[in-house]
This record gives structure tokens, C-alpha cells and sequence, in this order.
């Protein structure tokens, strides 16, 4: 069975897909949001780029020609903007860590 066939893997990719919208789209008013909701925002956010990163590693250790084919493609599109994937993790926790140390200094 291909790494895709598997419903597990499918339900999983859908899910992390559905939520990581649902949390752009929250995010654009993520100015007007209280103190607990911004909290409460940034810590789903590092919620998901946790599950993003297990998604990822899967992808990684997984022998399925279609998985590898995948992470190449990932890889080969953020190389485009000179970054690896682990930069692009690094990168958002900065990015949310900066977040809440605004929060912090706000209280």
C-alpha cells in the first residue's frame, strides 16, 4: 500500500489542511483580538506547526516513492525562496515567539 492510500494518512493531510486555514483566516484579525484571545491564538498555531512537523517527518522516513516525490517537491519550492523546511520551521517559531513576547510587554 502506497503512503497515500492510507486512509489515516489522508484523513490527517485533510484535517491539518482544513485547521491551518481556519487559523490563517483567523488570523487576520488577529489585531482586534483580546490578550487571552491572541494566548489563545498563537498557542494553536504552535500546536499546528507541531503536527505540521510530525506530517513532515513522516513524508521523511517513509520509503513510498510518492512520499519522497512529495518532500522534493516541498523542498525544491522553498528553495525557490532560499529556505530549507527546517528554516521554515525555525522561522515561524521566531515569528510566534516574537508574538508573544509583544504580548507579554503589552500587559
Amino acid at each position: 500500500m502506497g503512503f497515500f492510500d492510507s486512509e489515516v494518512v489522508q484523513q490527517e493531510a485533510k484535517k491539518l489542511f482544513e485547521d491551518y486555514q481556519s487559523l490563517i483566516n483567523l488570523g487576520s484579525g488577529y489585531g482586534k483580538f483580546d490578550r487571552e484571545g491572541k494566548k489563545m491564538y498563537i498557542e494553536q498555531m504552535e500546536s499546528m506547526m507541531d503536527r505540521y512537523r510530525i506530517f513532515m517527518k513522516r513524508f521523511e522516513l517513509s520509503e513510498d516513492f510518492m512520499a519522497q516525490m512529495t518532500m522534493e517537491q516541498l523542498k525544491t519550492q522553498l528553495n525557490q525562496f532560499g529556505i530549507t523546511p527546517q528554516q521554515m520551521f525555525d522561522q515561524m517559531h521566531i515569528t510566534l515567539e516574537r508574538m508573544k513576547s509583544e504580548l507579554e510587554k503589552s500587559s
